[in-house]
């Protein structure tokens, strides 16, 4: 199913300063070293580039496939989520994401993952944390058949989005910049 939002990260603007895995981590009740969304900081002799690892929330997720329970599921507005209820903690999910996005949260004994904040910002009409703390705007999220959406694919057509392990388009957009 394809999500009714996009991301789009541009990593020209981005300086990984890793403000989003931060906030991401306080607002979601992220457990000690583990993260929903961090960014990298891939290095290719004295030039870098910041990396957004995060769940790509796919237009054919593996990790629904794979999940006997149902627990994890692709809610009406597209978003890839866990329901922790109905969670074996078998993590097939995890093994099956081509991203290796998700992480066994100690606390709960379920996977997590990131979820554009649908529960802890979205339900009250607020951006994802990522988006909001990001102090050079290099971070946005919008409904996928917005004029926005619209006008930043058309004013980055180089921009792109991955497609690995047969998981279709991901929701996130990807404006490629070596510094």
């Amino acid at each position: 199913m394809k999500s009714n939002y996009v991301m789009f990260h541009d990593e020209k603007k981005c300086i990984g300063c890793q403000a989003c895995t931060v906030g991401c981590a306080n607002v979601n009740d992220v457990p000690a070293g583990f993260g929903r969304v961090q960014v990298q900081i891939k290095q290719d002799k004295d030039r870098y580039q910041f990396y957004r690892v995060s769940c790509q929330h796919c237009e054919k997720a593996p990790c629904v496939g794979v999940c006997p329970t149902g627990a994890s599921y692709v809610d009406a507005e597209g978003i890839v989520k866990v329901n922790n209820a109905r969670c074996i903690a078998c993590s097939y999910c995890q093994s099956a994401c081509p991203y290796s996005v998700r992480y066994m949260d100690p606390d709960t004994r379920c996977p997590d993952k990131c979820d554009f904040c649908a529960e802890s910002r979205l339900a009250k009409g607020e951006l994802p944390v990522c988006v909001a703390v990001c102090p050079t705007d290099a971070l946005s999220l919008v409904k996928a058949d917005s004029g926005e959406a619209a006008e930043w694919i058309e004013k980055h057509p180089e921009a792109y989005r991955e497609s690995k392990g047969g998981a279709g388009l991901a929701s996130v957009y990807r404006r490629k910049e070596i510094h």
